[in-house]
């Protein structure tokens, strides 16, 4: 997960915990890039509004990467509307939620990204 405050990335880590996923959370995007690009991730959680390189930029570089072109980008963030949703998408994101957001909501697009429930 790529999100810089800290009440975010808590409260997606416990969402998710049902689910048996071992989540890494990087504060900013460079780092978090740097991460999914060494290989063996299965989603990337991004969000849009992060300090310095920002979540845009950071989608591109993902699908732009070689290692990183086919992991699904779930993109979480309170960008609201339909613009950015369709941007996002533009940019390669496999899924989008706007916060705030309900855990079971959560919880339900990133078993559909790893593929674990069927897409409704």
């Amino acid at each position: 997960m790529i999100e810089d405050e800290p009440s975010n990335s808590l409260l997606a880590e416990v969402s998710l915990r049902s689910l048996g996923c071992q989540m890494i959370i990087k504060a900013n995007g460079l780092s978090g890039l740097d991460r999914a690009k060494q290989g063996d991730i299965d989603l990337v959680i991004l969000d849009i509004a992060l300090p310095g390189v920002g979540g845009w930029e950071i989608l591109d570089s993902l699908r732009d990467d070689p290692v990183t072109v086919r992991t699904p980008v779930l993109v979480l963030t309170a960008h609201a509307g339909d613009e950015s949703m369709e941007r996002a998408y533009r940019a390669g994101a496999d899924a989008y939620l706007e916060k705030p957001y309900l855990p079971d909501k959560l919880r339900r697009t990133v078993e559909q990204l790893l593929g674990r429930l069927p897409a409704i």
